[in-house]
This record gives C-alpha cells, sequence and structure tokens, in this order.
C-alpha cells in the first residue's frame, strides 16, 4: 500500500503548488480529480483529451515530483434528471483520458436516478415504505443496472481494470449490500472505494465492510469523522443542516487521526492488508477546522506512521 492523495483536497492551489505539497507530504500518488462533482481545478478534461502536449506537460510534473496516477476521479450524477447525461459523458470522458494516460483505475458514484420522467432531481430510497417508494426503487435499480452494464463494457473497451465505486449515501449503491449487488449482475470490474467517513455516520463498521468486500476493494479514501454528542442527540445522524456551521451540526468530516485515533486505523489497515489490498490510500481532505494545505499535510503524517506500522508487521 501507498499513500496517495486527491487532488481536490488542495483545490485553492495551483496545480504546479498542489504537487508540490503533496509530494513534500510523502505522498507517491495523486488521484487526479476530472470533473462531476468536483470542479477539476487543476485539469481541463477535454484539452487533456485532444492534446497531446498537455498531457505529456501533465506526466512531466508528476515524474518530476516522484508521483504516479493512482486514479482518475469523475465522481458524478449518472441518472441524475438534469445533470446526468452531462456527466455520463463526463464519466467516458476520464475512461478516455485514463487509457491515453495508462490509469487502469477509475473512482466514481454510482449515481441515483429521479422518481420519473419529469423529475428535477434525484430520489434515494433509503427505508421499504411506503410500499410505492419500494416499486420506485425496483425500477431505480433496473436504469442503473442497464446504464453500469453500458458503461463497465465501454471502459473495458478502453482498458479499464476497475471502477471504483464510493459508498456514498444518496446514490444507490452506498454500502455492501448494495455493492455487491450490483457486482454480481455486472462482473469484477464494478468494486468498492472505501471511506471510512460516510460509513462512520451511518453506524457501519468500515473494518468488518472491508473483511467482507474482500478482493471487491478497489480503492481506499482516507477521510475521518467526529460526532458532536449534544447535537447528535437533539438531530441525529440525518442532521441535514449546512456544513457552513460546523459547531451546529450532529456530525462533521475530520482530518484522518482527528476524529478517530490508533484504535480505528491501525486495525483498518491492518484489514486492508489481511484482504490482500496493495494499492493507493487516498487522503480526500474535507476537515472544516482545516486549511487544505494543512489538513493535507497532518492527514499524510499521521497515515504514514500508520503505514510504517502495518508493514513492519
Amino acid at each position: 500500500m501507498e499513500l496517495c492523495v486527491y487532488t481536490d483536497s488542495v483545490q485553492n492551489l495551483s496545480r504546479t503548488d498542489a504537487l508540490d505539497v503533496i509530494a513534500k507530504a510523502g505522498a507517491t500518488a495523486v488521484e487526479l480529480a476530472v470533473g462531476g462533482q468536483s470542479s477539476a481545478p487543476h485539469m481541463n478534461l477535454s484539452e487533456l483529451l485532444s492534446n497531446e502536449k498537455a498531457r505529456d506537460t501533465l506526466i512531466g510534473e508528476l515524474n518530476d515530483r516522484g508521483l504516479r496516477i493512482g486514479a482518475l476521479n469523475c465522481s458524478a450524477w449518472p441518472m441524475h434528471p438534469i445533470k446526468g447525461n452531462e456527466h455520463v459523458e463526463i464519466i467516458k470522458g476520464a475512461m478516455k483520458l485514463a487509457q491515453l494516460l495508462d490509469v487502469k483505475k477509475i473512482v466514481t458514484m454510482s449515481g441515483c436516478p429521479g422518481d420519473g420522467p419529469n423529475s428535477s432531481t434525484i430520489n434515494w430510497i433509503f427505508f421499504p415504505w411506503p410500499s410505492d417508494g419500494v416499486e420506485l426503487l425496483n425500477r431505480q435499480w433496473v436504469q442503473t443496472l442497464d446504464l453500469w452494464t453500458e458503461l463497465a463494457a465501454f471502459g473495458s473497451d478502453h482498458g479499464i481494470e476497475k471502477i471504483a465505486f464510493e459508498l456514498h449515501p444518496m446514490h444507490l449503491v452506498y454500502n455492501t449490500p448494495t455493492l455487491l449487488k450490483i457486482r454480481q449482475h455486472i462482473g469484477p470490474i464494478i468494486g468498492a472505494n472505501v471511506d471510512p467517513s460516510h460509513l462512520f455516520w451511518q453506524h457501519m463498521d468500515p473494518i468488518a465492510m472491508v473483511h467482507a468486500l474482500g478482493d471487491a476493494v478497489h480503492h481506499v479514501h482516507l477521510k475521518d469523522l467526529e460526532f458532536n454528542e449534544q447535537q447528535l442527540g437533539i438531530a441525529g445522524t440525518l442532521d441535514s443542516r449546512t456544513f457552513a456551521n460546523p459547531a451546529e451540526r450532529s456530525w462533521n468530516f475530520r482530518t484522518v487521526g482527528k476524529g478517530h485515533g490508533d484504535e480505528f486505523w491501525t486495525p483498518f489497515f491492518k484489514a486492508l492488508k489481511d484482504i490482500g489490498y496493495d494499492d493507493v490510500l487516498s487522503i480526500e481532505n474535507e476537515d472544516p477546522y482545516d486549511t487544505f494545505k494543512q489538513g493535507t499535510v497532518d492527514a499524510a503524517s499521521y497515515a504514514l506512521t500508520v503505514l510504517s506500522k502495518i508493514k513492519k508487521n
């Protein structure tokens, strides 16, 4: 396993400055954001697809810093009633670019449809009631399997070996059963991007999930989470208040090591080692109490310390 940084973690920096920070922090790989939910501040997908010189420049900047591309990230909203077609094209573009850059893995999200042809946004069904919601969920799965069967074939045709779905609420694939369901239908090209932060607030056990998923773990995001017990008691884990006021929320994303300590991260890294995961551990910094740069540097320092312990054992 090796340390990686998702480039949106330092989204306020220029690409060269961002890569400098990432390399100096001790990472050996980057996960490049190419669009979708990200504004892709360091990449121009259309330019990189059409301009070999732009690709050579990117690769040169990485090589100069001893970095490689661990994955391309095109986390998006395929099947969104308004944005869906645009985001499907971004996913396909990311697959095409990956082939040109000799990258075998993309990180994305499954997406979630609306509730019908006149929808204006997604409709995420998370509870088996009322009955018409269950019927809608069944229709959504048919739509999802059709789309991802097509996209998986497109990816395979462009050299993609792994499509890592971030297990993220508001998307149809968000936990172990839903990931295994789509993987069973489409095949082993589909796997999980395991981000403990999204699992913590849903009261899942990331270590148990790693063992349950086994070789279906295709990617890992390193992001922590901290509960505000006072707010949790009155608002619960489904707290929908804005992230702009972190002190008022039930939970907030935190820099790795600032929400959970060695009692979680050491056995989590060990679980990954136990299942044979030998790929990047990619820092995603969204801590509202840290700057982009400081959160990334602190996360890298902590993660490298834990990783060194695991490698010695």
